[in-house]
Formats: C-alpha cells, structure tokens, sequence
C-alpha cells in the first residue's frame, strides 16, 4: 500500500488560511470553535507528519471534520485538503475523478458503505 506523510505539507495555518478563504468566498464568519479548535489543531499537527495510507489521511480529514475546529465550511475545508492530496497521484483523469467523490463523501461522513468500500479498493490498487 503507498504509504507516505501525506500531510506533511498542510501545517495548521494553512489548513486556517484554507477555511478562511471559503469563509471569505460565500460572506460567511471565519474563526475557531471554543470547543473543538484547539483538539483538533493538536490532533492534526500531532498526525500530519505520520506516515499513512490515503485511506489513513482521509480519515484524519474525516475526523477533524467531525471536530468542528470553525465556526462554518469544516466540511468544505477539510475535503479540499483531501481533493488537493488525491489530485497530486498520477492515475488517470477518470480514477482521479472517482477518488476524490469517493474521498469528499467519506470526509462529509455522506459515504455509504459500497463508497467506502469502494474507496479501500482503490488505495489498495495504488502501489
């Protein structure tokens, strides 16, 4: 399985300046929960450096999305670290089309199990 530090480029200002440019786009407020920012800033620098399938990496997006580290576009920003981490494989246009649905829809937690599955397949596949 391909297996590398996937995130090792996304330090946590970035994934902030990330969300604040979706904010920034739809007039909507950018600024960090109470509750879930600081947990989730943690988590993401503590993992983001490991070595990790792709299936790993969406997880973590998937699980910083459940943390609610902003007060809008969670969902939004942490699916473009995932689209932007797929886009950089070099499969076909059409299995890069497939993965990163595939991806947005785990890290929106809207997957059903056949996505998911179909999602492990395709990490599996990569070498």
């Amino acid at each position: 399985m391909n297996r590398r530090a996937w995130l090792a480029e996304v330090p946590w200002d970035l994934v902030t300046w990330q969300n604040q440019q979706l904010c920034q786009a739809k007039h909507a407020h950018h600024g960090p929960t109470s509750d879930g920012h600081e947990v989730c800033r943690i988590f993401w620098e503590s993992s983001r450096t490991a070595m990790m399938s792709l299936d790993e990496m969406i997880e973590i997006c998937r699980k910083c999305h459940r943390m609610a580290p902003f007060t809008n576009y969670n969902g939004n920003t942490f699916s473009a670290i995932a689209r932007a981490m797929i886009e950089m494989l070099i499969i076909s246009d059409q299995s890069k089309t497939l993965a990163r649905s595939l991806a947005v829809h785990i890290v929106a937690g809207v997957a059903s199990e056949e996505e998911i599955h179909a999602f492990r397949k395709f990490c599996e596949s990569l070498i």
